[in-house]
Order: C-alpha cells, then structure tokens, then sequence
C-alpha cells in the first residue's frame, strides 16, 4: 500500500510533500489540499520545463527558502509529483495544506 507524505515525512534534512500541479492557471497559489496532495498552481505552461521552474520558485516563496532549497524529487513529467523543501517548517506545511497562507508576491 502507497503511503502519502501529506503531513510532510522528514527525509534527508527536508520536508518531503506530495503536491499536485496545476499549470497554465490564473495566478500562482498554495494550497489548499486536493485529497493529500497540496495544490501548486502556476501561471507557466508545461512545456520544456517551464511549469517545473515555476513549481520551484512559488514553493520557496511559499516556504520562505531559497530556490536551491527545492528539489522535485519524483514526477518531473507530471502533474502529480513528490518535492523536498529544505529548511521547511512543518507549521507553514500545515497552514498551506489548510488553504491559510498569505498571499504569493508577484
């Protein structure tokens, strides 16, 4: 049986989180949850890997980590993927799961 890391596991030093895409939207947004996957939306479209850019970048700010902090770990082709966030706090994982964050700078 497949667990989910939408709790966020704690793996080599980072916050393990299972994440769905959605790209070509509206705006870029964390969260809330889509079932135990928390919900990424970016403006940029899935094309040489210019969602998976966007993915990083909304992620560290999101997080408040730099860029390099934010590794995409298993889906890369996809929009169900597993990243790991280094110098995450599980709170914030909380908060944006929940749909509560503050909103993204443009």
């Amino acid at each position: 049986m497949k667990t989910s890391r939408h709790e966020g596991a704690l793996m080599e030093g980072g916050l393990v989180i299972d994440i769905q895409v959605v790209p070509r939207a509206s705006r870029a947004a964390v969260g809330p949850a889509v079932g135990s996957r928390l919900r990424v939306a970016v403006t940029a479209h899935p094309v040489d890997g210019e969602a998976n850019a966007a993915v990083i970048n909304v992620l560290a700010a999101a997080f408040g980590v730099r860029r390099a902090a934010v590794e995409i770990l298993r889906g890369g082709k996809g929009k169900k993927k597993t990243v790991r966030v280094v110098g995450a706090a599980r709170d914030t994982l909380d908060r944006l799961m929940a749909g509560r964050a503050a909103p993204l700078p443009r």
